[in-house]
């Protein structure tokens, strides 16, 4: 059995091997994943943003499609604060962007939205097993963040690669997704 951090390194590594090109054709397949998915109208919902050097799906055309469905809905980003903890931001065209420290962008202010109020939250991911178990990039934002959430808030990863199938360590603090999208299919948690 490989360590996470092992795991982490192979499944980086597999995600900077997709082409430009692959990925435009997952994104467009992630979209369709995920009008797929019987959703209920939606208030408030966090989503990361991509890290283009990591080759990260890109939430955003879920999201217009959302706010399409969802007439104002309030989106929130993380803004990384002390102790390696989030704030959930309110975005909108006027946000103005600054990056932070690990060179992620992040809104420079904005609306505080408490996590008890989010309905969905797209959770990244660098890899999932069939369990819904995620592996991420090891600093634990997200796991802390998820704790605040309402144990009903939708919990989404979006995966360019199928699901592992070798067993890796899953942590007392874990909390499992409800959906993982990948190109191929919906998989199911709950």
């Amino acid at each position: 059995m490989r360590t996470k951090q092992e795991l982490r390194k192979a499944l980086l590594e597999a995600r900077l091997s997709i082409s430009h090109l692959e990925k435009k054709k997952y994104q467009d397949l992630l979209l369709i994943q995920f009008q797929q998915l019987s959703i209920p109208f939606l208030y408030s919902i966090h989503s990361y943003i991509p890290i283009p050097e990591r080759n990260e799906p890109d939430p955003e055309p879920l999201i217009r499609w959302l706010q399409f469905r969802n007439p104002g809905m309030k989106v929130a980003v993380p803004k990384v604060i002390e102790n390696h903890d989030l704030n959930h931001i309110e975005i909108n065209e006027e946000t103005r962007w600054t990056s932070n420290s690990w060179g992620i962008s992040e809104p420079e202010a904005g609306n505080l939205i408490n996590p008890k109020y989010i309905d969905l939250i797209f959770i990244p991911l660098l890899g999932f097993d069939l369990q819904g178990n995620r592996i991420g990039y090891g600093k634990g934002f997200y796991d802390r963040f998820l704790v605040e959430c309402r144990k009903d808030a939708l919990k989404i990863g979006l995966s360019y690669l199928p699901p592992i199938t070798e067993s890796f360590a899953v942590d007392p603090w874990d909390i499992p997704l409800d959906f993982c999208l990948t190109p191929d299919r919906i998989y199911a948690f709950t």
